[in-house]
């Protein structure tokens, strides 16, 4: 395929993708259901050219910054407080799952070697973090069981790779050691966690002296791809260390970062990340038509390996299920002890812990990148697309519905020691008390008295909000409604005046900067 043609090509998968957005929005799916069933459609539009994923492309150009995203927001308080928890899921319920996987699939293909059964467990294992994104941003979960998905969904890729290549280096050289591979493990993973210390301490460093905000930028969106090439070199978990640095970067952002590029750098890296985290589903979908023609063709898949498939995902969702059961029963009997002070999920926090294993493009890589002559190859493709395909559609779709049904609730220690008012209320007594400070000239005189009552009065109603917040809320919305309003005259009025050539560029840009900021304060502060 020529140059402009890819592009071309490209172009045209990006408008495909803001249209499928659309559809899924305005029939109310999750988009990555719309993209991906869409994606498989134009798969098999006449004349359009096969796409050929190259594997190792797709895990470097998307899986750093989708990563790096996922690092960067995630609340790191509660990461650490559910470490234990998390790491039961990315490391034991990956282990658990790919056993249990490679039992299954050796049962239908007695003649498939147990490496390539594991190979094929170590492939389905991991739920995938774009997927599990694009399926909780939909969704409301308590704090508890966000963390444990999208800490998960972070740290499991390293423990599905690493299953992975020792089960194709067994293929290879017939031999397998369990503790060799448990060390290697968390050899890799010790040493991507060092290399993204590293980068992360640098590029607060750096952050810190480039003084120009593009620069800074600019410099943040490379720092996912920095840290997962320089792992992959150093030959430790680039996951780890792409993971690492995005919660060293997320750490620090509050203090190096300025407003004017906080805004700016949210602004372009929310949509790359979109853009992303589309393409990804958009090229899984496309991706069919040649793991069917690698099949044999759509009929001879399903005649010969429909059953399979079939068997190899129920075994998917169960052994997650008995996984996250048995580990909740575990901690029910351990708080009983006295021996631990976690509490249980429960019947339905289980069942949504459960059910919210969706897999996506790392499945698809991996499966990808089987050596030609790997023992059950074609099998191995066709099931890893069914498993995605499967997981994406009906668990996708359906976890909203598993989630009301399970009617969660927050625990309380899980909550916030202040509310958002009693936050707000902390913020306005120390900018009053800097303030007052400075409000008096080295003679004691009052210089400032229009700034020091404006802040004496913003304390003294934000108090006064916080004790009686369900009062003030119905006066607050119209109060902002107003404010709305009066915001979108003063833009109409704005773009007035330039057409009738009265401001020029330079002025319409700065006061509608401003107009711009006084209306995100004003949407914020009515949700």
């Amino acid at each position: 395929m020529e140059p402009t043609h890819l592009f071309e090509l490209v172009i045209a998968m990006f408008l495909a993708i803001i249209a499928l957005h659309y559809v899924a929005h305005r029939l109310g799916l999750p988009p990555s259901v719309a993209l991906l069933t869409g994606g498989a459609l134009l798969a098999f539009v006449p004349g359009l050219p096969a796409i050929s994923v190259d594997p190792e492309l797709v895990l470097v150009i998307f899986l750093p910054p989708l990563l790096m995203d996922g690092a960067w927001a995630i609340a790191l308080a509660r990461l650490r407080r559910h470490m234990i928890g998390i790491a039961s899921l990315a490391v034991g319920a990956v282990l658990f799952t790919c056993a249990v996987v490679a039992v299954v699939a050796h049962l239908i293909f007695p003649s498939l070697p147990w490496a390539a059964c594991a190979a094929l467990g170590a492939i389905v294992a991991p739920p995938d973090a774009v997927s599990a994104r694009a399926v909780l941003e939909r969704v409301r979960l308590p704090r508890r069981l966000q963390i444990l998905l999208e800490g998960e969904s972070l740290l499991n890729d390293a423990s599905g790779l690493v299953l992975f290549r020792f089960a194709v280096a067994a293929v290879a050289t017939g031999a397998f050691s369990a503790g060799e591979a448990v060390g290697s493990f968390f050899v890799l993973a010790l040493g991507g966690a060092v290399v993204g210390v590293v980068v992360g301490t640098a590029w607060v460093k750096l952050v810190r002296r480039l003084g120009d905000e593009y620069l800074i930028i600019a410099a943040t969106v490379l720092l996912a791809w920095i840290s997962y090439l320089l792992g992959e070199l150093l030959h430790v978990s680039g996951v780890i260390a792409t993971v690492t640095t995005g919660l060293i970067a997320s750490w620090h952002q509050h203090t190096v970062f300025s407003a004017a590029t906080r805004m700016r750098g949210t602004s372009f890296w929310t949509v790359m990340i979109f853009l992303m985290e589309a393409s990804v589903f958009t090229l899984i979908g496309l991706s069919l038509r040649d793991v069917v023609e690698r099949g044999g063709g759509l009929t001879t898949v399903i005649a010969t390996m429909g059953l399979p498939m079939l068997a190899i995902l129920v075994t998917l969702v169960v052994a997650r299920f008995a996984w996250v059961f048995a580990s909740d029963l575990i901690i029910k009997f351990c708080a009983a002890l006295g021996v631990t002070r976690v509490q249980p999920l429960g019947a339905g926090g289980a069942t949504v812990l459960s059910w919210a294993g969706v897999r996506g493009v790392i499945t698809l890589a991996l499966a990808l990148s089987l050596p030609e002559g790997f023992p059950g190859r074609d099998f191995i493709l066709v099931t890893s697309f069914a498993v995605i395909l499967g997981t994406v559609l009906v668990q996708g779709t359906t976890l909203g519905r598993v989630i009301a049904w399970a009617r969660l609730v927050e625990t309380e220690t899980e909550r916030a020691r202040l509310t958002m008012s009693q936050a707000e209320v902390a913020m306005a007594q120390a900018q009053l008390g800097t303030v007052q400070s400075l409000a008096y000239d080295g003679e004691g005189k009052l210089i400032h008295p229009q700034l020091l009552d404006r802040y004496q009065r913003r304390a003294t109603v934000i108090v006064d909000y916080a004790e009686r917040t369900e009062h003030y809320k119905p006066v607050l919305h119209a109060h902002f409604d107003v404010v709305l309003e009066a915001v979108a005259t003063g833009r109409r009025e704005l773009i007035r005046l330039h057409r009738a050539g009265d401001i020029d560029d330079e002025t319409l840009d700065e006061l509608e900067r401003d107009l711009d900021l006084e209306e995100l304060s004003a949407i914020s502060a009515k949700a």
